[in-house]
This record gives structure tokens, sequence and C-alpha cells, in this order.
């Protein structure tokens, strides 16, 4: 990753963000404490990023000693203790999530779908899993059952995201589509966990088309040569995950707090964004015509 360019661009986002947010502090009329701190909320939000692709380390407690501390002291030499630097890692929540808008996508008109589960313990502990009582649900996938949360996740050819949301392991895959789609046009492509007469018809109001393929017991329906390749290309988003789970590492089982969880799903998702080579798929240009619904003589009109 480029970290220089990426605490500047989060550097900028910050300086717009804490205008807003004390002005709404103003507004509210709410005193709240917040203590000075050395490092800069920009500098905590890298350090938080860097953790996920560019460390290799695989425990935050040992990255930031041996790494921040020790490697990097030079790059942040204001850099605080570690037990100060996790009290002031929730300062960061409502900034990453933010800042994970502004790294959406280019929308091109073809767009993926598909979920995830993020395991929190293991299926022995359910029961005496306390920091996410309430929080996660029990579900379950081709692998089987787990408890935790489920990530959503719509992108593009290009491996970029489009549309991200986080909910308990329980949920539909299909729920959150709609909204998560919104702004979108084109083709979605999704598995058969997808197919839903009700789900289709409201994303084709929206301009999305949705494509799936369809399950032994149903009527055959006909695909285009373009729509079957694509349904072919569709473990792009499958490979996404993967990366996101063992380069980004999302998904672990040793948090103490929901907020330090989510704010590890996302510093994730954000270093993701930021990596050179995303997986992605090459489409000719007279394919793009076709599934934009375009001959190459309309092109040319």
């Amino acid at each position: 990753m480029d970290i220089t360019s990426m605490f500047c661009e989060m550097d900028d986002f910050c300086k717009t963000f804490e205008i807003h947010y004390n002005q709404q502090q103003m507004t509210e009329d709410k005193q709240y404490r917040n203590r000075s701190c050395n490092l800069s909320l920009s500098e905590i939000m890298l350090i938080l990023v860097m953790f996920h692709n560019s460390s290799g380390y695989r425990n935050f407690k040992g990255y930031y000693n041996a790494y921040i501390l020790g490697t990097c002291k030079k790059t942040f030499p204001d850099a605080v203790s570690y037990s100060r630097f996790i009290d002031l890692v929730p300062r960061a929540f409502f900034p990453l999530c933010g800042y994970l808008n502004t790294r959406e996508g280019e929308k091109t008109g073809i767009a993926f779908v598909d979920s995830t589960p993020i395991v929190v313990c293991d299926n022995r502990r359910i029961h005496s899993n306390k920091v996410f009582k309430g929080l996660a649900g029990r579900g379950k996938n081709s692998m089987g059952w787990f408890f935790g949360l489920k990530l959503h996740l719509i992108t593009n050819e290009l491996g970029e995201l489009l549309g991200i949301k986080i909910t308990p392991g329980n949920t539909d895959d299909r729920e959150p589509v709609s909204e998560r789609a919104k702004g979108l046009s084109g083709n979605l492509f999704g598995d058969k966990g997808y197919i839903s007469q009700k789900l289709f018809e409201k994303l084709l109001q929206q301009g999305l088309r949705l494509v799936t393929r369809v399950r032994k017991n149903m009527q055959k329906r006909l695909y285009t040569t373009i729509d079957k390749l694509m349904l072919r290309k569709r473990s792009i988003i499958e490979t996404i995950n993967d990366q996101l789970k063992n380069i980004s590492h999302i998904e672990h089982s040793r948090h103490r707090s929901p907020i330090n969880a989510m704010i590890n799903v996302i510093s994730g998702l954000i270093a993701y964004t930021w990596q050179e080579k995303k997986p992605t798929i090459q489409i000719h240009p007279k394919d793009m015509e076709i599934l934009h619904g375009m001959t190459p003589e309309q092109k040319l009109k």
C-alpha cells in the first residue's frame, strides 16, 4: 500500500469530519469528555488500517509494540503506549465508517452480490459468549452452522466495493440487497440463495436486473451467452471474501468489545480498497456494450 497517499487522504477527510463533528456538539449543547492526545485522528486510523495489509502480524498487540513502537517509531514519533492506544481506538469508529463510504468503487453496470460469515466464537462456546450477546446470531452456510455476524458485499468486475452491510448471522441473504444496491444499474449476479421474485421486481424498479441460476425444481430460464459467462465468473466475489479473511484478517474470535470488532472489520475493508492488485475480470469492450443493452451500431449512432 502507498502509506503516504493513504495518510494524506485520511488526514484531509479527518479535517472535514472534525469540523462537522465539533459543530454538531455545539448544536446539541452537550459536554463530552475527550482527553487530548499526541496522536492525531488520521494517525490512529492509519495505524489500524496498516495492521490489516502491510504488517504481516496476526496479533494487534505484537504488531503495535514491535512494528509501530519499534520499526515505525520515526514515522509515528508521538505514538502512545499500547494500553493508551486501545483506549483511543473507539474514537476512530465513526470516522472509519465515513471514510469507508468515500472508498466506493466505480459503477460499471456489472455487479456481484454475496455474503460471508464472520465467526466470533467457536460453536462450543456459543452459550458462554457475552461480548456479542444480542448482536450476533446463529446462522448456517455451506460449511455448516456458525455463531457470529454476516458481511454482505456488492462488488464490480474490477474487484472494487460498491455496497457493504454487516448483520447478525441469522439474517436472510436477500434482506439487505435492495438497500445496498441503491444507485446501481445494469446487471447484478448472485447465487441461488438470492432467488426471489419479489426481490427481482423490486430491483428492476431501481433499474437493476438480478441474474441467478435456477434450482432443479424450477422452470428453466433463457440466458444470454454473456449472462452465462458472467455467472461463471461470479467466483470473483468469493475470492474477495477469501482475501478479506486471510489477508486483511477481518475475522477472529478474540474480541473483547463489539465496537472494536466492528473497527477491525471496517479497517480490514479499507485496507482491501487500497490493495494495488485486486481480483478482476477482463471484459472485451464489445461484450460491455451487450451487457449495457447496446449493439455496436447503436453505439455509433
